[in-house]
């Protein structure tokens, strides 16, 4: 009964998790290997691996791979650094800490769409948009910014918006550091890079592994940047494996192509999650 009564507990959550992820996925695989088009959605037949080939052959394939690398490890450096450069800065008592740490992470809570929607016609856009005026002001040509680097300005809205979350891990991790120890550090005239390099980085290395696993779980599946803003182009200079997906299954009707790139999605996604555990597991131990 100790063993029966503990998994019959368990049971209705085992339950809820396979109908909403397991299920899901079986059904993905399922159509991966077989031919199903949104536009003859009569018949199933077996197609194979002809869906993984039709995918990874397409000419937008390699672009979106780079591009999705790109946009995940550019965001994951600038909110680490960043991050971790404000968490410092507003670690130390002054008037007005508590409303600067309130607008600091405000931008977390804004939806992926009004962020887009934003820095496209209120920051980036060439004519009335913030950085527009700004050239004006000091004489130089406005920028294009979608157009002339349209995988930067996605790249400055994704880690905008992800910039806050990992200014409240580190912001956390530092009020978790022993105080006597940098008074000691202090006293004994280490300077402040000396406490930066000794102490500070050191303390917040959990934290940063935390940051980093689950800023990469979710920047691997950004869309909503890209969609409102680009459409994935010019050409395929914004195109990502996520955003490749949706083209193959919306817009060319494709579900067997569309549920092969969903698989190597999750590939991706499983290994990375593998390999920051691993990281995040030696951490802990320290």
């Amino acid at each position: 009964m100790n063993r029966i009564i503990p998994r019959a507990l368990l049971m209705p959550a085992v339950v809820a998790v396979s109908i909403i992820s397991v299920v899901p996925l079986l059904i993905t695989l399922f159509y991966s290997f077989v031919r199903y088009s949104m536009l003859d959605p009569s018949g199933h037949p077996f197609h194979g691996f002809d869906n993984f080939h039709f995918f990874f052959t397409d000419a937008s394939f390699l672009p979106a791979l780079q591009n999705t690398f790109t946009l995940l490890f550019s965001v994951m450096l600038i909110t680490v650094v960043l991050g971790t450069a404000l968490g410092l800065l507003i670690n130390e008592a002054f008037p007005g800490r508590a409303v600067v740490r309130v607008l600091l992470i405000s931008p977390f809570l804004v939806m992926p769409a009004v962020n887009a929607l934003m820095w496209k016609n209120m920051l980036l856009n060439p004519i009335y948009g913030l950085f527009a005026q700004i050239s004006i002001f000091f004489g130089a040509t406005p920028v294009d910014w979608l157009s002339a680097h349209p995988l930067v300005s996605i790249i400055m809205m994704v880690s905008w918006q992800w910039l806050p979350f990992a200014c409240l891990i580190f912001m956390t991790a530092l009020q978790s550091m022993d105080r006597e120890q940098l008074e000691a550090a202090r006293m004994d005239g280490a300077t402040y890079l000396q406490q930066l390099r000794y102490l500070y980085i050191p303390h917040l290395g959990r934290a940063v592994s935390v940051v980093l696993m689950i800023e990469m779980i979710f920047l691997l599946s950004v869309f909503a940047e890209i969609f409102t803003t680009t459409g994935g182009g010019p050409g395929f200079d914004t195109t990502t494996i996520t955003f490749m997906i949706y083209q193959q299954a919306l817009l060319s009707y494709d579900i067997g192509a569309a549920s092969a790139g969903a698989l190597f999605a999750v590939l991706i996604a499983n290994i990375a999650a593998f390999f920051l555990m691993r990281v995040i597991g030696k951490n802990l131990s320290k």
